[in-house]
């Protein structure tokens, strides 16, 4: 294990919603990318992004930064840096940190583990260790479920004929025994990988990435995708992948297994909520205003609260963050977790900072957090209804 220092924030940054995690100059050629969020055992909050961009090393070891706010989020403190770990998603597992994902730009899958809340991490050196696959393989931040004595993780093989965007990524899922050694690769089990399919949506389907493992209200798991569908302008849309109970099958109906899912070209997290028995996520949602004239994976100005009772009917709530400018303000790959009776979570935020901007609503300057509370008020209205 390594130790790095620690640094206390210091800036205020007037005018950014939320509370500020980091900042990144745009003058650096790096962004934040992929946030992430998890609680630790003593109710700390742990938050992490990598950094991508032509001033970074995401293609050779990727660098990620991790954070931590003993005061539920009113103040964050950097407490680590982690080489070669990208697109990555923290969770806490027994009494131990995990941060799962990539070690670079379409690298190798790998898992790290701290047992003193963040400070320091172990190493993936070898298939003992954390190096689970080897390999092109791509990602997200995101969750890591318990159900059936498993955890779960989808991810994405990026190993296809067509080495360009969308068409190489082929989707798969991760899974492994509750109490076996998570750093073991031969513990982990996984699915067929379904290869991209130029066929799907009538043509129009450009890819399907950043799987999302789903408990359904049947106690199934499914992999929910972010589709990229660059013609339609009007819906955005969602794959929704079975997953057989022994974990080792993938299958997906083309005729049923799209649904009309609000900010679905963009990353968002799918979970089931027992206590209300509803499917949340929050989204980029597309106003109306936007919606067709606009290529609508490039909307992420608008940041909605939605939930669904069958993830068919999406209700969406309310705008929790909004700018009226599209090019350069953005509300990005959101990672959340329940917290009681509220919602935290963090955002990739491009957003302006005294006389500089973001590059562009992708390429975000700030690591944001947030907070909903009692999210179950929210239900009482919506603003938009999507229906199949």
């Amino acid at each position: 294990m390594t130790c790095f220092s620690v640094f206390a924030q210091q800036v205020k940054y007037n005018g950014v919603p939320g509370v500020v995690i980091n900042y990144q100059d745009v003058e650096t050629q790096q962004y934040i990318g992929s946030p992430g969020i998890c609680i630790l055992p003593n109710g700390d909050y742990i938050a992490t992004h990598d950094l991508f961009g032509k001033g970074s090393t995401e293609f050779s070891s990727a660098v990620s930064k991790v954070f931590l706010s003993k005061n539920k989020g009113k103040s964050w403190k950097q407490i680590a840096v982690l080489d070669g770990q990208f697109w990555s998603k923290p969770f806490v597992h027994g009494n131990n940190l995990y941060i799962m994902g990539t070690d670079k730009h379409h690298g190798n899958v790998v898992i790290k583990k701290s047992t003193d809340g963040g400070y320091t991490w172990t190493k993936p050196v070898d298939g003992k260790s954390g190096l689970l696959m080897e390999g092109e393989f791509h990602c997200a931040p995101m969750p890591v479920i318990s159900s059936n004595g498993y955890l779960w993780r989808a991810m994405e093989r990026a190993d296809g004929e067509i080495k360009k965007w969308g068409f190489r990524y082929g989707t798969f899922m991760m899974s492994i025994k509750d109490d076996a050694d998570l750093l073991n690769a031969t513990n982990w089990r996984h699915t067929n990988t379904l290869p991209y399919d130029s066929t799907y949506l009538n043509g129009d389907f450009g890819a399907w990435i950043e799987g999302n493992a789903v408990l359904t209200n049947d106690n199934n798991i499914v992999n929910i995708l972010r589709v990229h569908n660059p013609k339609d302008k009007n819906n955005e849309w969602a794959a929704v992948v079975n997953i057989s109970p022994d974990g080792l099958k993938s299958s997906f109906n083309k005729e049923n297994g799209f649904i009309k899912f609000p900010g679905g070209g963009k990353k968002f997290s799918i979970r089931f909520d027992e206590k209300t028995q509803r499917y949340l996520a929050i989204v980029n949602y597309v106003p109306k205003e936007f919606r067709g004239t606009v290529q609508l994976d490039r909307v992420r100005n608008t940041q909605a609260f939605v939930s669904s009772k069958d993830l068919k009917t999406w209700y969406v709530h309310e705008i929790l963050l909004q700018h009226p400018d599209i090019k350069k303000h953005g509300f990005n790959y959101v990672d959340w977790e329940f917290n009681g009776e509220n919602i935290i979570y963090v955002s990739r935020t491009a957003y302006d900072f005294k006389d500089r901007s973001a590059k562009n609503y992708h390429d975000a300057n700030f690591l944001t957090f947030h907070k909903i509370k009692n999210y179950k008020k929210l239900f009482k209205k919506s603003i938009d209804v999507i229906t199949q």
